[in-house]
């Protein structure tokens, strides 16, 4: 018999075999977030994770049927499905993240004339079955699979998922040829003054042009109609308490999450100015958790508001980094779960918080 360590993949903690099956999933779902582009494959996790979530409700009221473990079900939904190799975030919307980025460089025609943003950066579009976009969506896809096994093997005391989903797009910018963050087109990075006055980038002395879309403004806010601080601020705190909210009434801290991610179906539609919030409402749902041992229902949804806020404002301040001043998607709500949970995890370790949420 060969010893069972034999069996396991280094640091993975896998099976080979389940390793392997694994690993070829995640080629076709970084594939698949590329075919149907990222923001769709992002919004099928929603959808996903609702259904997940739902299952797990409905078995904490009537417990288990006959034959069958709810539970499992719930899990297996949610965790194997939603966040795991068919529509993880850090598989399929990496996957289509990296896509975009490897599109923007090699078929600038496919975003048409007088484009005002990178295309680098368009995460809604489809690249259907074009067989190099869909090879280096699979790449990605494994990469960011691989990323987030090593993280979790390690302990890494933050959301993996998140940080596998930031560090994805960070490699594709730097694979494809962009600048890792880009220079700022006003005063600093911080600055998005020139997409107010409508500076181009062919126009602004900020050297973001890559000469292949003359016309993309100088600095590109990841969301036009989503990045004054007071109306960050403002939906944060309104989508902090929604989330908060709807953990206190079902025990699920992901629910907020998928309600917030299946709106984007609307955005991804057309509908003007639908706000981002995923990462608003996973943290208000985070901080009723971590507030309401210690200090009730109530002023735990009051703390999941100001969670919420925070983790916008951090969403802002990484996209004004991060997003705005080079040609590719890298994700503000992933860059702001991962530093909202990492403080998490850090207060709950010192024992400000009785526990780090979801980690």
């Amino acid at each position: 018999m060969i010893p069972t360590q034999l069996l396991q993949v280094p640091i993975i903690g896998m099976e080979v075999e389940a390793f392997v099956l694994l690993f070829i999933t995640a080629l076709a779902g970084g594939a698949f977030g590329a075919a149907i582009g990222a923001l769709p494959a992002f919004i099928f996790t929603g959808f996903v994770v609702f259904l997940g979530e739902g299952v797990a409700i409905l078995q904490r009221q009537i417990g288990n049927l006959p034959g069958i473990d709810a539970a499992e079900l719930a899990a297996g939904i949610t965790g194997v499905i939603g966040f795991g190799a068919i529509t993880g975030p850090h598989i399929a919307f990496a996957g289509g993240v990296a896509a975009s980025a490897y599109a923007g460089k090699k078929y600038p025609e496919m975003a048409g004339e007088g484009v005002t943003y990178h295309f680098g950066k368009d995460i809604t579009y489809a690249f259907g079955t074009k067989p190099d976009i869909l090879a280096v969506g699979a790449v990605f896809g494994v990469l960011g699979m691989l990323i987030n096994r090593v993280l979790a093997g390690v302990g890494t005391p933050t959301d993996t998922i998140a940080v596998s989903v930031v560090a994805t797009a960070v490699i594709a910018r730097v694979v494809f040829g962009y600048p890792l963050v880009g220079k700022a087109a006003g005063k600093s990075l911080l600055d998005m003054s020139p997409f107010e006055r409508g500076e181009t980038a062919a126009s602004a002395d900020g050297g973001t042009t890559d000469g292949l879309y003359p016309d993309r403004l100088a600095t590109e806010p990841w969301l036009p109609h989503q990045y004054k601080w007071a109306g960050v601020a403002t939906i944060g705190l309104v989508g902090g308490i929604l989330g908060g909210y709807i953990w206190i009434q079902t025990g699920s801290i992901f629910l907020g999450y998928a309600i917030s991610a299946m709106s984007l179906l609307f955005l991804q539609l057309g509908v003007e100015k639908i706000p981002v919030t995923h990462h608003i409402t996973l943290l208000g749902s985070v901080g009723a958790v971590v507030v309401d041992p210690i200090a009730g229902s109530v002023v735990a949804l009051l703390l999941a508001g100001v969670f919420g806020m925070v983790s916008g404002l951090f969403g802002e301040v990484t996209q004004r980094i991060m997003y705005a001043h080079s040609g590719t998607h890298v994700d503000p709500p992933a860059m702001a779960i991962a530093l909202s949970m990492l403080i998490v995890a850090i207060l709950a370790l010192v024992g400000v918080f009785p526990n780090a949420g979801y980690l």
